[in-house]
């Protein structure tokens, strides 16, 4: 049995906001992996009702795609929601954390969900908690709504993004039609092990019989190949059986090639393996998408903290929501020549980094690769993330120390002090790279918009 509840649960006039804090206080922890308490609130809900794929059953299930992976799950599954927009399905989109607005990780058909809709479903799932005498975490309570919604709403495609892990996320209560593990790098390795292969393995859980699953790097560890192996699962691997090419002669096309088909499509805001792995998704589902469906789904896409190019306050700012080394690789990869064609139009350029993460982070290997980068980084603006997991100010600036020119590091107790002070010693021809979390982002943005 659970702890007595002790908090006085909200209700369905109340507002968002008070049901936000209340779900992030009555679990003992914030990450608390396992399906054991999930899944008898899933049930007493009815939301599994969506894993029925039998004959039997008279209504029609939707077709769902659970996103998996270390980076770029964001990316991929914006990029598989609206190529389904376009292609005509009432497509549901679920996603975590946000940026600005909590609406944000719950979109049907690309609009975020009301507080209303919201409230109602966090009445719903708390009822049939409590009925289930069981406590449960913020990021459960909030996706078991989200799952609420989605049936409520009767859309035909669902994409879902895998919290943390694979195995053991609440978002796994769920056989998806199809899976995609976009990559497998180095972290929470404190939840997941600190190998690729372990980690590997907790990714491939969301894995099924027989079902067809996009695997979006070159590497893959054993501990994936064997799930895969177990299961008979039928695989599409980059660089094996599709790859996107780009040789930058035509700044608008990408070419997406693999054993079926060969595509020219136009270049999206975000990352090109990422959309590569989309559209390899896409075409080995069972909808019925064509090339024109991908391509109005390219060029709609946006996604914001991903490669965000912005003109804000008569400053240039790109947001990216790169938190470990992975995600820096692939910022660098975008950011290099972009920065590059920024000088060139704009000669005295300076670049600038505003900088935070989140504790558990490994911040050194982050500050080394962009320090290897050979980017002319100016200065470094910090600020500790207003989150409890954040990593205190002080252990920012000393972690920096090691790599960085003191005299080029600017601490500042909160990002609207930071904010306001890199405006006051930048030039309107200065770049400005905001990155280290998806915490980062949203302070930042929240200032600047403010």
């Amino acid at each position: 049995m659970s702890e007595p509840q002790t908090l006085s649960s909200p209700t369905q006039a109340s507002s968002l906001s008070d049901w936000l804090t209340y779900m992030h206080q009555i679990h003992v922890s914030a990450i608390d992996m396992g399906l054991s308490r999930v899944i008898p609130v899933a049930e007493k809900l009815g939301v599994l009702s969506v894993n029925d794929k039998s004959d039997t059953q008279p209504q029609i299930k939707p077709y769902i795609f659970t996103v998996a992976g270390t980076n770029g799950k964001g990316s991929t599954t914006a990029i598989i929601s609206e190529i389904c927009q376009q292609a005509g399905y009432k497509t549901a989109l679920y996603q975590s954390p946000h940026l600005l607005e909590f609406n944000e990780r719950v979109r049907i058909s690309g609009n975020p969900v009301s507080n209303q809709t919201l409230i109602d479903a966090f009445y719903q799932v708390e009822q049939a908690r409590l009925a289930c005498d069981l406590t449960l975490s913020f990021f459960e309570m909030t996706t078991l709504s989200a799952m609420l919604i989605f049936t409520q709403a009767d859309c035909d495609v669902w994409v879902l993004e895998v919290g943390l892990g694979g195995r053991l996320d609440v978002v796994n209560i769920i056989d998806p039609d199809m899976a995609v593990i976009t990559n497998i790098g180095i972290d929470h390795v404190d939840w997941l092990g600190d190998t690729r292969e372990k980690i590997g393995y907790e990714k491939a859980g969301i894995l099924r019989q027989g079902i067809p699953v996009v695997y979006g790097e070159e590497d893959m560890p054993v501990s994936v190949q064997n799930k895969i192996k177990k299961l008979d699962c039928i695989t599409y691997q980059v660089g094996k059986d599709f790859a996107c090419f780009d040789d930058g002669s035509d700044p608008q096309v990408w070419q997406f090639s693999s054993r079926a088909v060969t595509l020219n499509l136009p270049k999206p805001t975000l990352s090109l393996i990422n959309s590569a792995n989309a559209v390899a998704t896409v075409l080995a589902s069972e909808l019925s998408i064509n090339q024109n469906d991908i391509a109005n789904g390219l060029r709609a896409v946006k996604l914001a903290g991903r490669f965000d190019y912005r003109q804000l306050a008569n400053r240039h700012w790109l947001f990216d929501v790169a938190h470990n080394a992975e995600g820096v690789n692939f910022l660098l990869q975008g950011f290099v020549p972009f920065w590059q064609r920024h000088l060139a139009s704009h000669p005295t350029a300076k670049l600038h980094l505003l900088f935070s993460m989140l504790g558990d982070k490994n911040v050194k290997a982050v500050v080394s690769l962009l320090q290897r980068s050979n980017l002319p980084i100016e200065s470094w603006y910090l600020a500790e993330i207003n989150h409890p997991r954040a990593m205190p100010l002080q252990e920012l600036e000393s972690s920096l120390a090691t790599m960085v020119d003191t005299n080029q590091v600017y601490a500042h107790d909160s990002f609207n002090n930071a904010v306001v002070r890199m405006i006051q010693q930048t030039n309107p021809a200065d770049f400005i790279l905001v990155c280290g979390s998806f915490h980062t982002i949203g302070e930042v943005l929240t200032v600047l918009q403010s």
